[in-house]
């Protein structure tokens, strides 16, 4: 095998060996997929400033998160059914983040659940909540997460309804997932990923079967999970979780100004630039240039955070000098996981780590915390 040298590599080695419903499934947006494209495209239009002649030596890359030590400024996101990216995936991953020294957050919709998380990490991971309309189980799931010594509440916000993805409804791609005939064959071409899922036992949505009322397997999953999603969703409810929660909570879900002053105002700890990956409103704004208005918009009230289309180092770079305090990693966490298990997380952060390292020491900068506008080349970078 040729060295893994970028994400793009990692992503073309787990499209070879996941699935093609569980690949699709994490590298798609919604409907023309224009915002999914963007995310990513936008940051292409930002350039460095290059500086010379200053002292690169002693560069740290070590900073925090909603006031946690992380070894650099960068977390990875909440991503449903990580764990059909390859067996285990999500206690992988995390084990991963913990020997690395980043966060991970685990997803409501993951096939590990919490307690399966916890078993296999030392350190709190943080862990991400939609709001349902069975309020009893979404009480449940924060004790739950409290149990396990989660050490934050990421709280989802822009999935009241769920945007259409054409690739997973041509793929069949449901809970359970439909085994038709094609999705069979494809599997059989994936044997490294069908012995996997073979030699464990958590094929499920971890969190969900057995928890809530009445879903007890795969079969009575898909009818709860259709009728759950709260249409009816408000600010009110926010309030009712922090509440609830007591510790740390970010907002995820953020893209416009007034929205972020709201929450500022419910109390949280960070809000998180998010267009859910291109996965909902396709047509809205990049994650990248909705950025520097919401940071204008905030200032200094709420701590902010970023994620969509992030595939390098230096997009990590460019986002902490648009006013990011700090980044989140789906995809890129993901193809290395469905390529290599924990060792392709590893070096799915190895490679993150080296590319933002080189970046900021040719911008001229030692601390990943002196990361400006100011390494950025001035008419290149989207507006306030």
């Amino acid at each position: 095998m040729k060295p893994i040298t970028c994400i793009e590599d990692l992503r073309v080695l787990a499209q070879r060996r996941v699935p093609r419903m569980f690949y699709d499934y994490a590298d798609s947006g919604s409907w023309t997929e224009s915002t999914y494209r963007a995310n990513a495209s936008e940051f292409g239009a930002i350039k460095f400033r290059q500086r010379v002649a200053v002292d690169m030596s002693n560069r740290t890359l070590a900073s925090t998160m909603i006031g946690q030590d992380v070894a650099m400024p960068v977390a990875l996101a909440p991503t449903g059914l990580t764990g059909m990216q390859h067996a285990d995936g999500e206690i992988l991953a995390a084990r991963a983040a913990e020997k690395f020294g980043v966060p991970f957050t685990l997803s409501t919709m993951s096939i590990c659940s919490i307690e399966d998380v916890a078993a296999h990490t030392t350190k709190p991971f943080w862990f991400q909540l939609y709001v349902m309309k069975d309020r009893d189980f979404i009480a449940r799931l924060i004790e739950r997460a409290r149990a396990a010594k989660c050490s934050a509440l990421v709280l989802t916000l822009d999935l009241q309804v769920l945007g259409q993805r054409h690739k997973d409804i041509r793929n069949g791609l449901s809970a359970p997932p439909r085994l038709t005939l094609p999705n069979i064959v494809n599997m059989a071409t994936k044997p490294r990923w069908c012995v996997g899922m073979l030699g464990t036992k958590r094929r499920y949505f971890g969190n969900i079967v057995g928890h809530a009322p009445k879903v007890a397997d795969m079969s009575s999953l898909s009818s709860w999970t259709a009728n759950q999603f709260d249409l009816t969703l408000s600010w009110k409810d926010v309030e009712w979780i922090k509440q609830r929660w007591g510790g740390k909570l970010i907002i995820k879900g953020i893209l416009d100004a007034e929205d972020a002053r709201l929450a500022v105002d419910s109390g949280a700890d960070a809000l998180i630039v998010s267009n859910h990956g291109g996965r909902q409103l396709d047509g809205a704004q990049s994650s990248i240039s909705a950025l520097p208005g919401i940071v204008a918009a905030v200032g200094k009230e709420i701590e902010v955070h970023m994620d969509g289309g992030i595939r390098s180092g230096q997009d990590v770079i460019k986002a902490l000098a648009l006013g990011a305090q700090g980044v989140y990693i789906g995809r890129p966490f993901l193809y290395g996981l469905g390529a290599m298990g924990e060792a392709g997380v590893t070096r799915c952060l190895e490679i993150i780590r080296t590319e933002l390292d080189l970046t900021m020491a040719f911008c001229g900068l030692r601390d990943v915390r002196d990361v400006d506008r100011k390494i950025l080349l001035p008419g290149s970078y989207p507006a306030e």
